[in-house]
């Protein structure tokens, strides 16, 4: 006992000396003293456990990271599905997601979710149109199928773009909005001062940036499961104990206190309707028709992409990287957001009169007032664990698009070298990131900036593996117009009218401008070289339109039988999510109407699984 309490004051005495050493910051000791005495020992030792866990396993994988550049990123192609589709599922939950949800629900009840939750009609179809595609490329990133694709100087510029673009810059976006999710858990847990909130964030990164530049992608993926399982673990019992608590008294109490509509898993079409959510029919047709396949977002590429592609090319084989990619869908969309809604719903409740935009903040204060000595170090650990997940995965995927697809095609380099490389680079995002995290502002901000700004490629990302025609261009004017036609937008968007605004106004027409771009871009321009699409083809073997490279007398795939799998999938999954739900809030009617169409659908799911020969 006495060598533990020791350990644990040695630790922050020996934070305090780093902080004020390196000249960061004079730090207030008084906020050590206050976490001190809202944290029992128990909190102390399961926190103090977790970091020292997640180093350990970092330094445990750096040996056979270091062999070269394909272990360090990818666990050297020979991961299991539960091992990659759960490192998946825990890099999307990042310290910012149960907070988001909490807003979306203060916002729009449990029917905002679909905002997100709409992402599965596209996640389902990367898992059975794409998943064997990436696994077959035996690629390093999903950028280097750029020039196995197309041919010519385009090819390699697009290339290199995207590799500073996407990995340096977007990535750097991304890893600032999580940044402040923690800042947020931060201030109001501990109330530490905003103006040293970077400080912690900055300690935090850290770590992250140690294990994740020794381990590569097998320790990241391993801490991932580890993080996950606490994650979940903390939130489910968050969720009991709030919605036992006397101020709530279970969930037919809760149902009580608040609208009906809150609890509408579907939004109202058109205007006045009776829910909280009242979707325009534009609206519900961008979420169910356009957005999955239109957008690129992070985790939710049209077409895979991103770290997913990064988890799929990891996969022992192909029938892994299916399995992987489909677990991913299920856990994410269907079993994992409903511990965050309850704690949601019972947080609107607690705090009614919380001021618009910091009802994001009720889930923090839920864990703050209701959980005792011990569950605290628990839930604090469970968010420090969503978000090292996700900082860890965001600088081992930008780190590989820096290296591998800009330093050596441009400069080459040793296995040692580039493993090398791959370290500093992984430190230099850290670094970026925490600068933009002192920039921003807002959340939701970031979120609206990288959607728009991918809106409409999502239509070149799904169509280069189905039409020969698609070139390297088509694919760059894909990128940039939604960048150009957003920016332009938003110069004039207080002179644009409400309604205009209200429908995604901006998002349509970035969406259209940006798809007849493409499409007249692939029709005036030159093609790739039919080489090089004949070796694409012999390799991956693509549905779709690709007869002038069939052999002679090869027989044409029926794209047919994987589509039905694909749209029963879907149905499926949000038969199950819904399902769920309903059992959770005691509506026992829908639950059993849910569940028999589940049933159904995995009847039909089965034999078609087979038939597909998804997997081989």
């Amino acid at each position: 006992m006495f060598c533990a309490v020791s350990t644990l004051v040695f630790t922050k005495k020996l934070c305090v000396f780093i902080f004020e050493t390196l000249g960061f910051v004079k730090v207030d000791r008084e906020i050590f003293k206050r976490i001190t005495v809202d944290l029992s020992f128990v909190d102390w030792a399961i926190i103090f456990g977790y970091f020292a866990v997640a180093l350990i396993i970092g330094l445990w994988f750096t040996k056979k990271a270091g062999k070269d550049i394909s272990s360090f990123f990818l666990g050297g192609r020979n991961l299991p599905w539960w091992l990659v589709g759960t490192s998946m599922v825990a890099t999307t939950f990042a310290a910012d997601t149960p907070l988001a949800v909490t807003e979306i629900i203060a916002k729009n009840g449990i029917a905002g979710n679909w905002i997100w939750w709409s992402a599965l009609i596209g996640g389902m179809f990367t898992t059975f149109f794409f998943a064997k595609y990436w696994r077959r490329a035996g690629v390093l990133t999903d950028l280097e199928i750029i020039e196995m694709r197309y041919s010519g100087p385009i090819a390699s510029f697009l290339r290199g773009f995207k590799s500073i673009y996407i990995g340096l810059f977007l990535n750097a976006l991304i890893i600032a909005w999580v940044n402040l999710a923690l800042m947020s858990l931060l201030e109001v847990f501990f109330g530490i001062p905003k103006d040293m909130l970077i400080w912690y964030v900055a300690a935090g990164m850290g770590i992250v940036s140690i294990y994740s530049s020794l381990s590569g992608l097998m320790g990241v993926a391993v801490t991932d499961v580890f993080q996950f399982v606490l994650a979940m673990i903390g939130c489910i019992i968050l969720s009991v104990l709030v919605l036992n608590s006397e101020e709530i008294g279970g969930v037919e109490s809760l149902k009580t206190q608040l609208p009906e509509s809150t609890f509408s898993f579907f939004p109202s079409i058109g205007e006045g309707g009776v829910g909280t959510y009242a979707l325009s029919i534009a609206g519900f047709i961008s979420f169910v028709g356009i957005q999955w396949w239109s957008s690129w977002y992070p985790g939710a590429e049209p077409g895979g992409g991103g770290y997913i592609a990064q988890r799929m090319l990891s996969a022992k084989d192909e029938n892994h990287a299916v399995g992987a990619t489909l677990l991913f869908q299920i856990a994410h969309y269907c079993l994992r957001p409903w511990p965050w809604i309850i704690v949601a719903l019972c947080s609107l409740v607690l705090y009614p009169n919380l001021a618009p935009g910091d009802e994001k903040l009720g889930f923090v204060m839920v864990m703050k007032d209701f959980l005792p000595n011990g569950l605290k170090g628990l839930l604090l650990v469970a968010f420090f664990a969503a978000y090292m997940s996700t900082i860890s995965t965001q600088l081992n995927w930008g780190a590989s698009y820096v290296v591998n697809d800009f330093y050596q095609k441009y400069f080459k380099g040793t296995d040692k070298q580039l493993v090398t490389a791959s370290r500093i680079a992984t430190l230099l995002l850290m670094l970026i990131g925490l600068g933009l995290t002192t920039q921003i502002q807002s959340i939701s901000g970031v979120w609206e900036f990288i959607m728009e700004c991918g809106a409409g490629l999502g239509i070149a990302l799904i169509l280069r593996w189905f039409w020969w025609r698609v070139n390297a261009m088509a694919e760059l004017v894909a990128t940039v117009t939604p960048f150009i036609v957003y920016g332009i937008l938003y110069v004039v968007k207080d002179d644009l009218p409400a309604e205009f605004l209200d429908n995604k106004g901006v998002f349509f027409t970035t969406v259209g401008i940006t798809v007849t771009a493409f499409f007249i871009t692939v029709l005036t321009t030159s093609p790739t070289e039919q080489s090089v699409l004949q070796k694409f083809y012999d390799k991956i073997k693509p549905l779709g339109s690709w007869g002038p490279f069939r052999k002679e007398g090869e027989e044409k795939t029926s794209i047919w039988p994987i589509t039905i799998l694909w749209i029963t999938s879907v149905v499926m999954a949000y038969s199950v999510l819904l399902g769920v739900g309903s059992l959770i809030l005691h509506n026992f009617k829908e639950a059993i109407i849910y569940g028999v169409v589940a049933g159904v659908c995995l009847a039909i799911f089965v034999p078609l699984l087979k038939k597909s020969k998804v997997f081989d």
